[in-house]
């Protein structure tokens, strides 16, 4: 499945919960999604933990 099919179906889930919902469940709907996106990346190999805890080095040393 192509990426932009499974962005039309994202897009359709939203206006669903948008529309029948309220925009509480649109946010709701956005959140879990966005949830779902991150663990799937994670599971395929994609993301590692530590990119998101890691600091940043920018090329000063503190003494």
């Amino acid at each position: 499945m192509s990426m932009a099919v499974i962005g039309m179906i994202a897009g359709m889930a939203l206006a669903f919960a948008g529309y029948f919902g309220g925009f509480g469940a649109f946010l709701l709907v956005a959140a879990l999604g966005a949830v779902g996106f991150v663990a799937g990346r994670f599971l395929d190999g994609d993301l590692e933990p530590g990119e998101f805890f890691r600091t940043r080095d920018r090329g000063e040393r503190r003494r």
